[in-house]
């Protein structure tokens, strides 16, 4: 059970500031104090078992009285690895040196951090806003969800999409990007089950939260997948194709 307190006593503790960001950010680049084993743990984990993930989260909340993670080194290692498959990209597809920095910066800028914030602030006003549970009396603690939390649930949502969107899709992309309808119907089914697998995690994530309701909510997206997947096949759309000739037009 999570502690009650009145609810004018939370929301006086509401506006102090809360130091749980500040705090966040300055581990960024203090290596020693990251779990970076645990962190692995969990990458490999949410792409076998994300359930597991998850039950760790409630001892975390029971130990830490946070759902977030105070520790970085999930958002730095993912950064890091985003970085190696891009550069790997660049090395086998960019024609310049200066054209493969501009590539980088942007994937992990637009890709993996503006992206990450945009989506996890839609999630957390939604979810604060038209999922939470009715307090049953006026004493009872209103839970909220963090915006760090729904940062984190991006975060553990996007790492296997990027095993199977920059990674295994690196292995595959001289076939994915080819002209014919292998390749069209591959590069679709692949980004199919990357999206649908991120759109399940994003459900798990919120659902493990006891004060959220209609969390199904999170995997209706998956249906717009599914539904939008044969029409770009039938359509003849690559999505691997026209993704690689945003960055590599001239090597595609």
């Amino acid at each position: 059970m999570l502690p009650t307190v009145s609810k004018t006593r939370s929301s006086s503790s509401a506006s102090r500031p809360n130091p749980m960001f500040p705090q966040y950010l300055r581990r960024i680049v203090k290596w020693q104090q990251m779990d970076i084993e645990y962190t692995f743990w969990q990458m490999l984990h949410l792409c076998t078992a994300p359930k597991v993930v998850y039950q760790h989260t409630k001892y975390h909340k029971q130990t830490k009285n946070q759902w977030a993670r105070d520790d970085p080194a999930f958002v730095v290692i993912c950064s890091l690895l985003l970085a190696v498959a891009t550069v790997a990209y660049c090395a086998a597809y960019d024609h310049s040196a200066a054209h493969a920095v501009f590539v980088v910066i942007s994937v992990l800028l637009f890709h993996f951090l503006l992206a990450g914030i945009f989506l996890a602030t839609c999630c957390w006003f939604l979810t604060n806003a038209y999922l939470r549970e009715e307090a049953p009396n006026t004493h009872v603690v209103e839970q909220r969800v963090e915006w760090l939390y729904a940062f984190d649930v991006h975060c553990n949502s996007f790492f296997p999409m990027f095993a199977m969107l920059y990674v295994i899709h690196y292995f595959l992309s001289p076939l994915l990007v080819a002209h014919g309808f292998i390749p069209v119907l591959l590069s679709n089914l692949l980004v199919m089950v990357a999206a649908s697998y991120y759109h399940y995690l994003n459900f798990l994530g919120y659902d493990v939260l006891p004060f959220l309701e209609t969390t199904t909510f999170f995997l209706y997206p998956i249906g717009v997948v599914i539904i939008l997947s044969p029409i770009l096949i039938l359509s003849g759309f690559n999505p691997s194709r026209y993704l690689m000739n945003i960055y590599f037009s001239q090597r595609i």
